[in-house]
């Protein structure tokens, strides 16, 4: 609570959300309920008798008891760009350094799950051997941007949490969804349900109820978002320029698993795709932070308009931005539309069934059908992307995108 005060004091932040500050008293309860339950919930890795006992965790994972930890966690969630992600940043940045604690975005997440779980191919329960490394390494868990949209994560996510709380792990998490509303529509979604009951019974579901956008309050600018196809050669200028007098080359990189990214060219920190190498091909988010491990700047031609025609290149093209965002990563591309435009067409299964008449309410101005597409993952997940390509191309987020750079250097 003190930081967030003195960040607002110095104009870091706007005051007057209560909204936000409804949550960062919540996120106060939690950090006091931590402080006061420290021992029994083995949050310091450097005590005494935290170091007797790791040795005993392995032989008590085996038995068949109890052990969720008297702290309960915290879900939070709500629209885009209402500050969840930075204040569950500012909770994490004040916990003691000592802790065994983990932020990390629910992609990267679930990518390292699925590293360990191959590992581990063969073990009789490999699940809970996984759940037990990640607990032995980290008690408090912080996820950002929870959400599932695959189906191999649905299926395993509630086994996974129940072992995981079994070995007193404390979750925090952010997700624009309420817990009844993640995986809605999905595969096989029944086996999902037990989750979203595990999740509300170890954690407190708090919704931030902001209507505010923070991130479209900076100076947005055009930055490196340039609208049609005429910029394309432009587009190759301006990645020659940002990599100076380097040569561009065809690249290999690694991602996760052995398997490899063929980057078309880069250099210096920068990579040029164009989108139907990124997007069009079967790739995921392991490949995509494969990607921003070895670049800090994307280039990225021809981004299409959205709808029911290519769906999948939405999906991945989403998955992209969330990538990129949580790597803070500079973004320079040419796009068919503005970031607003690129998804009208996509809607939820809410909105379409507000169109009465679907002959003359699908037809665009020029009475031509629009390919809508109606798909409850995408339809709430656009808005978040947009916020985050409004914000990527704003003066501040490209500033503090150099001074990164300069940090690093």
């Amino acid at each position: 609570m003190a930081e967030y005060e003195r960040r607002i004091a110095s104009g870091e932040l706007l005051a007057g959300d209560t909204f936000q500050l409804d949550t960062i008293k919540m996120l106060q309860r939690l950090y006091e309920d931590l402080l006061e339950n420290e021992d029994s919930c083995q949050l310091d890795k450097c005590k005494d008798a935290d170091k007797k006992t790791r040795g005993m965790w392995l032989w008590s994972s085996l038995l068949p008891s109890q052990s969720y930890s008297k702290v309960k966690g915290l879900y939070l969630f709500g629209g885009v760009g209402t500050g969840k992600t930075m204040l569950m940043d500012l909770f994490y940045e004040k916990l003691p350094s000592t802790w065994r604690k983990k932020r990390i975005h629910f992609h990267d997440f679930m990518l390292n799950v699925h590293s360990r779980l191959q590992m581990h191919k063969g073990v009789t329960d490999p699940l809970g051997l996984v759940a037990k490394e990640i607990s032995d390494e980290s008690i408090l868990l912080c996820l950002d941007e929870f959400m599932v949209t695959d189906v191999a994560d649905a299926l395993i996510l509630n086994r996974l949490f129940r072992h995981l709380f079994n070995n007193g792990v404390v979750l925090v998490c952010t997700s624009n969804r309420a817990p009844d509303q993640l995986y809605e529509g999905g595969l096989q979604r029944n086996l999902f349900l037990p989750f979203i009951d595990t999740v509300k019974e170890r954690c407190l579901v708090h919704a931030i109820g902001s209507s505010t956008d923070y991130r479209r309050i900076g100076s947005a600018e055009q930055g490196f978002y340039f609208v049609g196809h005429k910029y394309n050669g432009y587009l190759m200028q301006k990645f020659l320029q940002l990599i100076g007098k380097d040569t561009p080359q065809p690249q290999i990189v690694e991602v996760v698993m052995g398997r490899k990214l063929k980057v078309p060219l880069g250099s210096d920190g920068c990579a040029f795709f164009p989108f139907e190498e990124l997007c069009d091909r079967p790739l995921g988010a392991a490949d995509y932070f494969g990607l921003f491990r070895n670049f800090h700047t994307l280039v990225l031609e021809g981004v299409p308009k959205f709808a029911a025609h290519n769906r999948t290149a939405a999906h991945r093209f989403i998955t992209l931005v969330d990538v990129m965002y949580e790597n803070r990563a500079r973004f320079v591309c040419t796009a068919e539309a503005s970031p607003l435009e690129l998804f009208e067409q996509i809607v939820t299964i809410s909105d379409a069934e507000k169109i009465s008449n679907a002959k003359s309410s699908s037809l665009n101005e020029k009475g031509d059908v629009l390919d809508l597409c109606v798909d409850n993952e995408l339809g709430f997940a656009k808005d978040r992307t947009i916020s985050r390509l409004t914000e990527m191309n704003s003066r501040e987020y490209l500033e503090q995108h150099e001074a990164n750079l300069s940090k690093a250097a």
